[in-house]
């Protein structure tokens, strides 16, 4: 397949890349003259894919990071970070919030772009490290050192067909490839090309990519190792899923036989209401959502909470007989959350048979008898009896779940039980599409949960 195209629409031209690094220039003489103004020790660097010249183009993030000598107390880079970084923003007319990483940051929203400003400890190896964000500038310098000119192509088209396929991103949400690990698999392999080759025909669950050949693949347990070349003991794909891992490997193998550009353009998921109430009808399963108020934390946060308490219930539900067909979970991070749990078996008789002990087992026969009377009877060797299932329909069992004196029995994160106590609906499907205000984002969630393959195959 021939790029040229493709890339006359993903690579900044000289106009975008000349608007970009300019900001990004400018913040920075600005940022390193108020801090010699203000005497404080530090001085600012652009990183990330700005830095690298690998971004796609109208998606510039700018990520500035400001560090500091290793003996500055911790606290005080934070305050110092942060006062300079909001001083830019406001110099620049931005608006900002602040978000945490290792410690926290600001991102200000500057002329239709975010720039992140990072405070961090300059370091020359990963022996120094003192917290997670202080590898950036080290895995800048490596990429600008060992990425050829030509294979910057290469990372732009590797990163647009894994933005197609959605396995691009590496925050929990996606579950995916971060960017720099785009740049990682180019220097391994060459090009574009020849890693999908290698996803298509060598990758297994475990694969091992050691650019520096330190040999420390064997400490990970992740489905794909990618030791980071600037730190040997830290796996750069350890929030690489299984599942995107397993997605990225057959689109692989289907781009290689049959390429096509549509492969680089994200699926056009069904957003129309009425298509998916007809979906789930036509299924002969049950699903119901269990909507709350999601809890005020950090979305990366969020996510981790929402996938172990999905996993419980399904778990939990199946244990008591009900047959979970597939479950997934979904937030917009401010007003909505909800674990969608789809049935194959949402009712279950009132009654269960319970195995007692055998009769030969006179002490523990003698005490099961002594409840049970003559309601008891025996099958084979073994004593059994009916006993009653109060909760014998998927709404009530949900509702026994959901309360404060039960909910131990599920595994869920702090915040998010706090959240689904204070307030929980248990909601049928039909009835949530009946609701208004449905957001696009939300009908091409559940168009993706009905159709979970879209993204294989063009």
């Amino acid at each position: 397949m021939d790029f040229d195209a493709l890339l006359s629409k993903i690579k900044p031209d000289e106009i975008e890349k000349e608007k970009v690094e300019s900001l990004a220039d400018s913040m920075i003489v600005f940022i390193n003259n108020l801090a010699i103004e203000k005497g404080i020790s530090t001085e600012a660097f652009l990183v990330g894919s700005v830095a690298k010249k690998t971004w796609l183009s109208g998606k510039a993030d700018i990520d500035i990071f400001l560090h500091f000598p290793l003996e500055t107390p911790l606290d005080q880079l934070k305050e110092q970070g942060l006062y300079l970084g909001h001083e830019c923003i406001k110099k620049m007319s931005g608006k900002w919030e602040e978000r945490y990483a290792s410690h926290p940051y600001v991102t200000g929203h500057i002329n239709g772009y975010n720039v992140d400003f990072v405070p961090c400890y300059r370091i020359e190896n990963s022996k120094q490290l003192k917290s997670a964000v202080d590898r950036t500038i080290l895995h800048t310098h490596y990429i600008k050192n060992h990425l050829k000119e030509d294979q910057i192509n290469d990372v732009l088209i590797l990163k647009k067909f894994m933005e197609g396929i959605e396995t691009y991103g590496s925050e929990f949400k996606t579950g995916g490839f971060a960017g720099y690990i785009c740049e990682l698999l180019i220097l391994k392999y060459g090009s574009f090309q020849n890693v999908l080759k290698a996803a298509a025909s060598i990758w297994k669950q475990g694969s091992v990519i050691d650019l520096e050949d330190y040999g420390t693949g064997n400490l990970f347990s992740d489905p794909l190792v990618v030791v980071d070349p600037v730190d040997k003991k830290r796996n750069v794909a350890a929030a690489l899923t299984t599942q995107k891992m397993a997605e990225f490997i057959v689109s692989s193998r289907n781009f290689l036989k049959y390429p096509k550009i549509e492969y680089f353009n994200v699926v056009n998921h069904c957003s129309d209401i009425n298509a998916i109430k007809n979906k789930f009808n036509v299924r002969g399963t049950k699903t119901f959502l269990i909507c709350f108020n999601p809890p005020k934390i950090p979305a990366d946060a969020i996510y981790p909470q929402l996938k172990k308490t999905e996993i419980s219930l399904s778990s939990k539900l199946d244990l008591e007989g009900f047959k979970v067909f597939k479950s997934s979970y979904w937030t917009d991070e401010s007003k909505i959350a909800f674990i969608i749990l789809e049935l194959g078996v949402w009712s279950i008789p009132s009654y269960k048979n319970h195995e007692g002990p055998k009769v030969w087992d006179e002490l523990h026969q003698e005490r099961f008898l002594s409840k049970y009377g003559n309601e008891a009877w025996v099958e084979d060797d073994r004593w059994m009896v009916k006993v009653p299932q109060n909760n014998n329909s998927v709404e009530i069992m949900l509702e026994f779940f959901l309360k404060k004196e039960n909910i131990h029995h599920l595994r869920i994160g702090k915040h998010l039980k706090d959240a689904i106590l204070k307030n929980n609906q248990i909601i049928e499907m039909k009835e949530f599409l009946s609701t208004e205000n449905i957001s696009k984002e939300l009908l091409e969630f559940l168009d993706d949960f009905l159709n979970p393959g879209q993204n294989l195959w063009r």
